[in-house]
């Protein structure tokens, strides 16, 4: 299925939900959605001029999250929407990594889009689910690959880090997409270039193929095979002209 046909799907399914949540009186809810479909209910709730919703993965950094529609007679509230935390906890000796988790999870019947982030730590996991699923999980798994889990509904503060960083600075030739890409990804500018035209970039989850794009901070940026990147600082330009920029880079 191609990326405009997802749209065009996904767009009906939050359409959908606005107008229930108008005609119905009742909150409505559609996910998990990745960041990439996260953003595209941004920008289509701005052009429905309809503010009434909140993207919610339950914790703070989530990245995948459930879209809610929530009628006039509600204020958009995160206790509302249908998803519950689970704790895996394992032997510390155990490794078990977010590829193990999802695997474990989808083989027991479980849809991608009814899970939410998995966060891990060593002996522990926590996972976000529909809730429906979650005492479903807990009672039909008891181990991830070779490892041995116990499976709790809830979790406990505080969580297990979601994002992990390495801070990066470099100085280019100016903000435009095709120089932050070679800088951050230790690639030439043709090269980077090369990778923008062949659509292995992502700006702000969506494929960028203009190299003279300009960045403003803030930016987020996944190049295949090299990574994502968060461009947090542009500037101050050096005695030359040229433009110091930090950010971090997802590991």
């Amino acid at each position: 299925m191609d990326a405009n046909r997802d749209d065009a799907l996904l767009e009906a399914r939050l359409t959908d939900a606005v107008e229930m949540a108008k005609r119905r009186n009742r909150c409505h809810f559609v996910g998990f959605l990745d960041e990439r479909e996260a953003e595209f209910a941004r920008s289509l709730m701005r052009r429905l001029r309809f503010d009434r919703f909140l993207l919610w993965g339950g914790h703070e950094e989530a990245e995948r999250v459930l879209f809610g529609a929530f009628p006039s007679r509600f204020d958009p509230d995160a206790s509302s929407f249908p998803l519950k935390a689970v704790t895996a906890r394992f032997r510390r000796e155990d490794v078990l990594t977010h590829r193990d988790l999802l695997g474990g999870l989808l083989s027991q019947g479980v849809q991608r889009e009814a899970l939410g982030d998995i966060l891990i730590e060593t002996g522990r996991a926590v996972f976000f689910v529909r809730g429906e699923l979650a005492s479903f999980l807990v009672d039909q798994t008891d181990r991830i690959g070779r490892a041995g889990v116990r499976l709790s509904v809830g979790a406990e503060e505080p969580l297990p880090p979601a994002h992990r960083f390495e801070e990066f600075s470099a100085v280019v030739a100016s903000p435009r997409l095709d120089c932050v890409v070679a800088a951050v990804a230790g690639l030439s500018r043709d090269k980077a270039a090369s990778a923008i035209a062949s659509g292995l970039v992502t700006l702000n989850y969506r494929e960028e193929l203009s190299s003279s794009r300009l960045l403003e901070e803030g930016a987020k940026l996944s190049i295949r095979g090299k990574g994502k990147f968060v461009i947090d600082r542009l500037g101050p330009n050096t005695k030359k002209g040229r433009l110091c920029i930090g950010g971090r880079k997802y590991v």
